[in-house]
């Protein structure tokens, strides 16, 4: 594998979807038992082959539905492929979606302890990294309130904060900027930068086309599932920006 870290070959996911409506769980029971419920397949992703290399910044564009999200949950293993394989080598801090991976109901300190686990850490190295987190993400006053009282731009900062207290080697961000004042964006932006330059790879989404310029330095663009163009990031951007002005 060499210096990459992440390889997609020939990577397609297959989802079901009903065909057909039912009018209640009972009706779909009933359709499944007597003669099967119908499905439509849909691939929301086919035939992807992808190289990433270690301490590379690759970003991901394209129309929504184009398959981005999917393309980053394959990577983080949430979604398995239909067919395909993929290898990745290190550990992914994943920042898919907003509060995931947060217990509502737990304060903004409790959670804090509670995604460090599950990214990983030991209890040991988030005490050491807490007052980082608290202060990076300037939620001091909050942190003894339930995390069903954050904006989504709190749990955006909290997010970010743990996931980049440590030197992770895969940086996932899917849409974590989009939410905020843009001062703090500037801040995440700086801070992934200084991962980025520690050897972090970045897989980045952002529906900026000047964030993807100036944080990466490959992207791709996918269309419909496809990938329809990738390698250096302007030439990308200038394809996809060309396309979608209808040009």
């Amino acid at each position: 594998m060499g210096n990459e870290i992440i390889r997609l070959d020939n990577v397609s996911v297959r989802f079901n979807l009903a065909a057909q409506k039912n009018g209640s769980i009972k009706d779909y029971l009933k359709k499944l038992a007597h003669h099967g419920a119908a499905f439509q397949e849909f691939f929301a992703l086919q035939d992807i082959d992808l190289k990433i290399g270690a301490g590379e910044s690759w970003g991901f564009v394209g129309r929504n539905g184009s398959g981005k999200s999917t393309l980053l949950k394959v990577i983080c293993g949430i979604y398995r492929p239909y067919t395909g394989t993929v290898t990745v080598r290190g550990k992914i801090a994943p920042l898919l979606e907003l509060g995931a991976g947060f217990d509502p109901e737990l304060t903004g300190r409790e959670n804090i302890v509670m995604n460090g686990l599950i990214l990983g850490m030991t209890k040991a190295e988030i005490q050491s990294r807490f007052d980082w987190i608290v202060q990076f993400s300037e939620l001091e006053k909050f942190l003894d309130v339930p995390i069903k009282n954050y904006s989504s731009g709190m749990k955006s900062r909290l997010g970010f904060s743990i996931a980049t207290s440590f030197q992770p080697d895969i940086l996932i961000a899917d849409e974590v900027l989009s939410t905020g004042d843009r001062n703090f964006q500037k801040k995440c932006e700086q801070r992934m930068k200084e991962l980025l330059s520690d050897g972090t790879t970045l897989l980045f989404v952002s529906h900026s086309p000047g964030a993807i310029s100036e944080m990466c330095g490959n992207a791709v663009w996918l269309d419909k599932g496809h990938i329809r163009l990738s390698g250096a990031t302007e030439d990308v951007m200038d394809a996809y920006n060309a396309a979608s002005n209808g040009k």
